[in-house]
C-alpha cells in the first residue's frame, strides 16, 4: 500500500448527491478479487453507453481527469451495500482521495484500510471547491496528511478530521494486518515474558483409563450427549406425570 503524506492533483468534481457503491462499481464486476483493472468499471453505468462507448460529456472521460488523484463528489458519498470493491475501483483509476462533507461508515472504513483518503470538509468549503474546480478545469488542490489539511485552488487550508490509527497507517503505507505484523518482534516477546503465567490454559493428556467428561467432550467435539434425567416431573399436587 502507498504511503499517503502530502501530495498535490488536479481535481475531477461529480457533484451528485447520495452516490452509492452500486453507482461507484456496479455488482455485476463484484466477482474479481482484487483492484487491478476494476478501474475500467468504475461508474461504469454513467460512464458508457448502452454500446459500452465512452460518454464524452461524463467528467472522469475528460482529459482534464486523466492524472488526477483526487475526487470531489456530492453529499453522503459511498452509502448502499458494503462492497470492497468500491475503494479498489477508485484506486485503481487512480484516485487518492475523496472530498465530501460526509461518507456512509462502511465505505470510509474500507477506504482507510485500503490506502484511499475520504476527506470530509464543511459544507461551505465543499461547495467553494466544487466551484473552484469547475470554473478552471487545470485548478489544483493539496492534500497534507499530517497535518489533517485540504488547501483549495485559491490557497485556502481546509481542516479535515481522521481517526489517529487509521492516519498512522495511511502515512506509513500499512493496512490493519500490516500493522500488526510489523509487530512481530514485540509480540513474540510479550509471549516469551508472560506465555507461561497462571492464567493461560494447559491442555495435559488424559490418563489412561479415565473416561472424558462431559465438558471435555463439548470442547472437542466428541463422546454422546449425556444421559437424560428418567425422573418424571411432579404435578401440582404431588403425584408425578406417567
Amino acid at each position: 500500500m502507498e504511503p499517503i503524506t502530502r501530495f498535490e492533483s488536479t481535481l475531477v468534481a461529480l457533484p451528485a448527491g447520495n452516490i452509492d457503491t452500486d453507482q461507484i462499481v456496479p455488482a455485476r464486476f463484484l466477482k474479481v478479487t482484487d483492484n487491478a483493472g476494476l478501474g475500467d468499471a468504475l461508474f461504469a453505468d454513467w460512464r458508457y453507453d448502452a454500446d459500452g462507448r465512452p460518454d464524452p460529456d461524463f467528467p472522469l472521460n475528460r482529459p482534464a481527469a486523466r492524472g488526477a488523484e483526487i475526487l470531489v463528489a456530492g453529499d453522503n458519498f459511498g452509502c448502499g451495500s458494503s462492497r470492497e470493491h468500491a475503494p479498489w475501483a477508485l484506486l485503481d483509476f487512480g484516485f487518492r482521495a475523496v472530498v465530501s462533507t460526509d461518507f456512509a461508515d462502511i465505505f470510509r472504513n474500507n477506504a482507510l484500510k485500503n490506502g484511499l483518503l475520504p476527506i470530509a470538509v464543511d459544507p461551505a468549503a465543499h461547495a467553494r471547491l466544487l466551484r473552484l474546480a469547475g470554473a478552471a478545469p487545470a485548478a489544483r488542490a493539496a492534500v497534507d496528511l499530517a497535518e489533517q489539511t485540504l488547501t483549495l485552488p485559491d490557497g485556502e487550508r481546509v481542516p479535515f478530521p481522521i481517526e489517529p490509527f487509521a492516519k498512522h497507517c495511511l502515512l506509513n503505507g500499512v493496512d490493519p494486518l500490516g500493522h500488526l505484523l510489523s509487530l512481530e518482534e514485540e509480540i513474540v516477546g510479550f509471549e516469551a515474558r508472560y506465555g507461561g503465567g497462571p492464567w493461560t490454559i494447559e491442555r495435559r493428556p488424559r490418563r489412561a483409563g479415565r473416561p472424558a467428561s462431559t465438558g471435555e467432550q463439548a470442547r472437542h467435539g466428541g463422546g454422546s450427549a449425556p444421559p437424560r434425567s428418567s425422573a418424571r416431573p411432579a404435578t401440582a399436587h404431588g403425584r408425578t406425570e406417567p
